[in-house]
């Protein structure tokens, strides 16, 4: 028996693990990589769980593929297996970019997309990214499964909407990359000691020649839950890509995000200089991608 938890559940089916996350000597937990679960087990920082339910054996939990134009991604599959997946590289390569800026070799080979979505910082690469390619998460319960946008499983850092027990994150859908679009992603962080980026911004744009059709851009840490920077967006559309446009664009980015000050990162006056920058940096491999 671990001095952490109880029992050990490995189910097949999504269907079990509900079962088991219900029914089994309480509190009962998902753990698919652990990476978060287990060091906060050990130094005290999460309530004790009895039972832990693995997740990784459950087939739709590992699936990676393009169905009725979507890109699918299980919320079980390691971070490097995302990362060198061909698939994410044509459809959605701002997550390719986030998640290989997670951690170490040795993290991304057990950490999941699925634990960087749940674990619920509004910082988080792969959520970052997740959240500009427009991302659907697919949350299964018992009273079957539904599809929810991905900013509406985030409460506040570190609270997610999803509910022990009684829900189960199980993968993403992001719309397939059509002619004219593409994505990127950058981040700036502190060269040791502090895993979580001072910024970090995703990028995506439909381009029609010269003209941009359509953006999106998340931006963390903004706010209690990663920020979709909308009223940005919609100045974007439309606009021709051209000198001085990203200037504005920031202007207006400053204006809708709210940065706060990290005593561990950097001070909010420091992430608006840097907020520029990042965006010109990210949107415009973005903007050259699509062409």
């Amino acid at each position: 028996m671990s001095e952490l938890w109880e029992e050990y559940l490995r189910p097949h089916t999504v269907a079990e693990a509900l079962e088991a996350l219900s029914n089994s000597p309480q509190p009962a937990c998902p753990i698919a990589g652990g990476t978060d679960l287990l060091l906060e087990l050990q130094q005290g920082r999460h309530e004790p769980v009895r039972t832990l339910v693995d997740l990784t054996e459950i087939a739709e939990m590992n699936v990676l593929e393009v169905c009725d134009e979507e890109l699918y991604i299980g919320a079980a599959i390691p971070l490097s297996r995302v990362a060198a997946s061909k698939l994410v590289e044509v459809h959605a390569q701002a997550l390719i970019e986030a998640c290989n800026l997670i951690g170490g070799p040795q993290v991304r080979n057990a950490a999941t997309l699925g634990g960087n979505v749940a674990h619920a910082l509004p910082a988080a690469d792969g959520t970052i990214a997740l959240v500009a390619l427009d991302a659907q998460a697919v949350v299964a319960s018992p009273e079957g499964c539904r599809r929810v946008l991905l900013e509406q499983l985030f409460l506040g850092p570190g609270k997610s909407a999803l509910v022990i027990g009684h829900d189960l994150l199980v993968g993403f859908y992001i719309p397939s990359r059509k002619i004219g679009q593409a994505s990127a992603f950058k981040r700036v962080m502190r060269a040791q000691g502090v895993a979580l980026p001072i910024l970090n911004l995703a990028a995506w744009v439909e381009r029609e020649q010269e003209q941009i059709h359509q953006a999106h851009i998340a931006i963390g840490p903004s706010g209690q839950i990663p920020y979709r920077a909308r009223t940005t967006e919609a100045f974007l559309e439309g606009k021709t890509f051209e000198a001085g446009l990203i200037e504005e664009a920031t202007i207006s980015m400053l204006s809708e995000t709210h940065f706060r000050s990290s005593p561990q990162r950097a001070s909010a006056e420091y992430r608006r200089q840097l907020a520029g920058w990042l965006l010109s940096q990210t949107f415009t491999t973005a903007w050259e991608r699509a062409g």
